[in-house]
Formats: structure tokens, C-alpha cells, sequence
């Protein structure tokens, strides 16, 4: 059976795009560029790329690509994850919103990567399908976990997973489902060595061939992180007056969101309460006060 994209909701101007991985090619940096000693899971640096902790310790950071280098000149960044404290299933992680998005059939994932290996020798690159929680969803089920070998130099590597059937299988509630590509200390292996990753260029595309990396233009790039995860540009959105006593500011998240966000107020303002509600497009302040007025926020819909 052929294997066929489902687009998310929201995610229609982007119709067409062979990669199904956002921000391959490590681009936006929305969170900042390094984080050191991180020993809890998250999105901790490059958009959409989740660190797994599973009893390990990691820094990532931003690193700048050699200027014409013969294998990875094509790109700007790369990100380097040091995993301090090894253990099994220590890795970094792409969730691809919906199962849905990658059927039954065959997919293609190619990156380029070097490195040190875990204490096994190699790494692991596994795909999942995530069925999410509420409800009774299905067993999620883990396909085809394959080997890598670093070396110091990068390396282009091509993987072909087969995708099973979905027929049958029940999805959460939650609208938290994902296909998930990992890439991990293999689940064998609790040696806590060290070890490192760097990694550019990933692409999942469908079909048994790769083809080179798709480029998309910088704003494409973030305008897909940003149904994730986003943040304002610091400069203050004042509240209107709403009723006698009330001024209401309502500032609006740069894309549609994959899921009414959590708001954080991150560099100051005058107001009382931020209000979320259930709208995917914007959020609520409030003050008793004409000096009503937010700075900085950010908001994350991360799966």
C-alpha cells in the first residue's frame, strides 16, 4: 500500500513539503542556543527537537557549520548535544504531529551526523507511533530500532523504516498523538559514559529513496515551529478599556497553535491576570487600571 501525508490542521500553506520534520535543518532557536546540565526531558534549544532524559545529563548547544565543508555546507547550524551521564534511551527526539501523518508503507530518513558513540558502540535511530493518552488508546508500538556508528567526521546516513498498518488501532482523547524518529543510547545499554551527537539535515520523506535535504525559506521554517511553540518580540501591547473599571489586552500568537498554549509573562508589564481561555489564536490580560500593559510572553503547545 502506498503511504500518504495527512496534513494537520492548520498546516494547509504548507501543502506540498517532502520533509515531514520541522526545523531539520536546526534554523530556529526560539529558546535560546545552549542549556547545560539539563537532566529533565523537554524542548531545550533548537525548535522541536525534545531531549530525553531518562537518568542522564545532557548540554546542547548551537554550533556554526564550517564554512565549505564538503559534506554539510549546505547548512548554517548544527546542534551538538553532550550527554554528560549516559543511560539507556538517552536521546533527542522529533515528535511529528499526528500518527496519522505517516501511513502504512515505506519512509526514508536521512541526516548527517559525527560523534563519540555510547559505550555499545553505535546509536540507536528508532521510529514510534504515539497514540496518546485519554480515553483507551492504543499500544504505542516502536518499529525497526537501527544502528548508527559515529566517527569524528560527518557522515551522511539514509535509514528506510516500513510503517505498520494503522487499521484497528484507537486513538487518545487528547489530541496529543505523534509519530516520533529517536535518536537514543540504545534501550541495552546503561553504561553512564559519555557520549556526543551533532546532527544537521534531518529529513523524513516518503518512499524508499532520499532525496536531498528540502530547504525552506527561514520563515516557512519558523511559522511551522511557532504552532508549537512562540514568543512576543518585547515590545508592550497595551490594554483598551473594556468597561468602567476593566482594561483588556488581548495580544494574538503569531500562528495558529497546535493546541490552546500555556502563556508565561516572561520581561514585565502592568496587569493582573493573564487569561488563556481555549482560543488557539490569542490570550487575555486584564487590569483594574489604565496602565494596563504586557512586555514579553511566550507561549508552548509542545507535544
Amino acid at each position: 500500500m502506498a503511504l500518504s501525508k495527512i496534513l494537520p490542521a492548520g498546516q494547509d500553506q504548507f501543502a506540498g513539503a517532502r520533509n515531514l520534520i520541522i526545523n531539520g535543518n536546526m534554523a530556529c532557536w526560539q529558546r535560546g542556543t545552549s542549556v547545560t546540565g539539563a537532566t529533565s526531558g523537554g524542548v531545550k534549544t533548537a525548535d522541536r527537537w525534545h531531549f530525553n532524559a531518562s537518568g542522564g545529563t545532557m548540554n546542547q548547544s548551537q554550533q556554526i557549520v564550517t564554512l565549505g565543508d564538503s559534506v554539510v555546507g549546505d547548512f548554517k547550524y548544527f546542534l551538538r548535544s553532550e550527554f554528560t551521564t549516559g543511560d539507556d534511551n538517552t536521546g533527542i527526539t522529533q515528535r511529528i504531529e499526528d500518527v496519522q501523518s505517516v501511513l502504512e508503507g515505506s519512509v526514508t530518513l536521512s541526516f548527517y551526523a559525527k560523534g563519540t558513540n555510547p559505550n555499545s558502540g553505535h546509536i540507536g535511530v528508532k521510529a514510534r507511533q504515539y497514540f496518546g493518552t485519554g480515553g483507551s488508546p492504543s499500544t504505542n508500538v516502536v518499529i525497526q530500532s537501527q544502528d548508527v556508528v559515529l566517527t569524528s567526521s560527518w557522515q551522511r546516513f539514509v535509514l528506510t523504516f516500513t510503517i505498520p498498518s494503522l487499521s484497528g488501532k484507537v486513538l487518545g482523547t487528547n489530541n496529543d498523538n505523534f509519530f516520533e524518529v529517536y535518536f537514543q543510547q540504545p534501550n541495552d545499554d546503561d553504561n553512564a559514559s559519555a557520549w556526543t551527537l551533532d546532527i544537521t539535515g534531518v529529513q523524513l520523506e516518503v518512499g524508499e529513496t532520499a532525496t536531498p535535504f528540502e530547504h525552506r525559506s527561514f520563515g516557512d521554517e519558523l511559522a511551522k515551529c511557532q504552532r508549537y511553540y512562540a514568543k512576543s518580540t518585547g515590545q508592550n501591547v497595551h490594554g483598551k478599556q473594556y468597561n468602567s473599571g476593566t482594561w483588556l489586552g488581548d495580544p494574538q500568537y503569531p500562528v495558529t497553535m497546535r493546541a490552546t498554549p500555556s502563556v508565561t509573562a516572561t520581561t514585565g508589564g502592568s496587569y493582573n491576570n493573564i487569561h488563556v481561555g481555549t482560543s488557539t489564536d490569542k490570550f487575555y490580560f486584564d487590569k483594574n487600571s489604565q496602565s494596563c500593559y504586557i512586555t514579553g510572553w511566550l507561549a508552548d503547545a509542545e507535544l
